[in-house]
């Protein structure tokens, strides 16, 4: 029997972590540039923290893995935001951290999902979620944070859109407004979208499969249902936006896929020509009501979160070099005869911070010479018989060429002089 990794899934391996590593390095800076904290949730939750009443969004009513075990129904996470919330009410960080509290999250998500470039049933998201407060310049920034973190990872083809939902009454006008323009052709529209009419019309401009019928490009436009206040909010937003030189484009059919939106929503998009339908980088919004619907006080928040494979993905097609190189300071030749010699001198060399490796097959020095080309290692200790018996090795500088005999205590002291100017810890 041939086993396989699961339709949806990837194996990650050693040839391509450093990406991820340089990815997650490059995120973890931003996170302290802006104070943002750390969070790490369960990979699984109670099911209500995602199936929340009346949720038209697909990834609930059609992606999540949920399973029963006991009397308890556990969903594993679709997405970030809803279990960080969980545990700001359950920890009452509201009461113990300055608000607003600014988290962030890197973890495993799994939607069951038609699988494609860029797209998984298991990927990793990263996401950052800014509590406590509503301030048209908190959205500002949280979008200059994502639209920054793009640019520095080097990609340059991007665009970012940007919409208001407004506030709960203007939604529920608007709703009512869509209710009336699509009543007399439900005929036209799938499946899904007849469902959506019924739990949120705002759903229904969000679908991929209908998106290009005439009934809903021709739809009324959320601006003209936005009272006073949601449009002073918005247009501070975009002054904001404006003040900081971050270009965007005002697309009022953006909703984004989940419910639990209000007021400003955004997406970093990639421009590129091979992008296709896998161009959303990264996206996010406001949300007023989470907080109080899992128990906590009347606190608005705001963040977004990006796919990190489809960042990657995206680094790709614009050539940014995702592997830095990570040449090996110490490579042992041991020849025959030499016991735990070899191993002894590796021991030492890693705990003053070199890194080593050491041969321990039987095998001639040509060969071995090999593996430290391919290793790209800087220096070589070769141990033989001798060397042994006189408790001594010879090392030899690759990029100099210079070659010392040294007794076993000297032997840092001359890597340390061959390594001058690199950093080890």
């Amino acid at each position: 029997m041939s086993y396989q990794a699961p339709r949806g899934t990837q194996d990650i391996l050693p040839e391509k972590i450093g990406g991820w590593q340089r990815l997650e390095k490059i995120i973890k800076a931003f996170c302290d540039l802006y104070r943002y904290e750390e969070i790490r949730t369960p990979v699984f939750e109670d099911t209500s923290v995602f199936k929340r009443e009346n949720d038209s969004s697909d990834m609930v009513n059609k992606e999540m893995y949920s399973f029963t075990m006991g009397s308890d129904n556990l969903t594993l996470r679709p997405e970030g935001t809803a279990g960080v919330i969980r545990s700001f009410v359950q920890h009452k960080l509201f009461g113990s951290m300055e608000l607003p509290v600014k988290l962030y999250y890197m973890g495993e998500m799994f939607r069951h999902e038609r699988p494609q470039k860029g797209r998984y049933r298991q990927f990793n998201q990263f996401g950052v979620e800014n509590i406590g407060i509503k301030s048209p310049l908190a959205d500002a920034e949280i979008i200059a944070f994502g639209y920054s973190l793009i640019k520095a990872l080097g990609i340059t083809e991007v665009s970012v859109l940007i919409n208001t939902l407004g506030d709960n009454f203007s939604r529920e006008e608007y709703k009512s407004k869509l209710k009336e323009h699509f009543k007399n052709d439900l005929g036209c529209l799938c499946e899904d979208c007849k469902r959506r009419y019924q739990q949120n019309p705002l759903r229904i401009l969000d679908c991929k499969v209908d998106k290009d019928l005439d009934i809903i490009k021709n739809a009324p436009s959320l601006s003209e249902s936005l009272n006073d206040e949601s449009k002073k909010y918005f247009e501070e937003v975009l002054k904001a936006l404006d003040d900081l030189n971050i270009p965007y484009k005002v697309d009022d059919k953006l909703v984004r896929g989940l419910d639990y939106y209000s007021h400003t929503v955004f997406e970093v998009v990639s421009t590129h020509s091979e992008s296709g339908s896998q161009s959303t980088l990264l996206a996010g919004g406001r949300y007023d009501n989470l907080v109080s619907y899992f128990g906590g006080p009347e606190l608005s928040g705001v963040g977004f979160a990006a796919g990190m494979e489809r960042l990657l993905l995206t680094m790709e097609l614009e050539n940014i070099k995702l592997e830095e190189d990570n040449p090996l300071d110490v490579y042992i030749i041991s020849l025959s005869n030499t016991g735990n010699y070899p191993l002894n001198v590796a021991t030492m060399c890693r705990a003053y911070g070199f890194s080593c490796e050491i041969n321990m097959i039987e095998r001639s020095m040509k060969s071995q010479f090999k593996s430290v080309e391919r290793k790209k290692a800087k220096n070589v200790i070769i141990i033989g018989e001798d060397e042994v018996k006189n408790n001594k090795v010879n090392i030899k500088n690759i990029e100099t060429q210079k070659q010392i005999v040294a007794s076993y205590d000297e032997i840092i002291d001359v890597l340390e002089e061959f390594m001058e100017g690199d950093h080890h810890e």
